[in-house]
């Protein structure tokens, strides 16, 4: 079964593009930047803790690279309920991390704020499809 959901591509003003995707994250709707360069899908500390969601945030002794630096230090947070469009995941384990410089560009750029960053770890699973010229990133799945 192919799942498909809408992407709306935001100009950066000349400095590219960035996909973003609709989720719920235990029924409350928030916005991710797809990113492809990501290994892992991670949220921002600070909103996360704001929805109530990230209750249970456990300080990893992994440290994050990406983003701009070499050793962010990070934690982790197990998600009950993250809906993609029909795509359902349970007790998903995300990257919690300071992304709050990722919002203030957007504020910046009169763009909308975003909960954090959608990683391959999703994508792989999912086998997911970007198509840009329709605007939609699709999920396959089961075979």
């Amino acid at each position: 079964m192919v799942i498909s959901v809408p992407l709306q591509i935001i100009d950066l003003h000349g400095d590219g593009y960035h996909p973003l995707v609709e989720i719920k994250v235990n029924g409350t709707p928030y916005i991710l930047v797809l990113d492809t360069g990501a290994s892992k899908t991670a949220f921002d500390h600070d909103i996360l803790q704001q929805s109530g969601a990230g209750s249970a945030i456990v300080a990893s002794e992994r440290l994050s690279t990406g983003l701009g630096v070499t050793n962010m230090s990070s934690s982790t947070a197990v998600i009950s309920d993250i809906k993609i469009g029909d795509l359902h995941i349970s007790n998903f384990e995300v990257a919690v991390l300071d992304l709050s410089t990722i919002n203030i560009a957007y504020r910046q750029l009169n763009q909308p704020e975003v909960l954090g960053v959608l990683g391959g770890d999703i994508l792989v699973k999912y086998n997911a499809v970007i198509d840009y010229g329709k605007q939609t990133l699709s999920f396959q799945i089961g075979s």
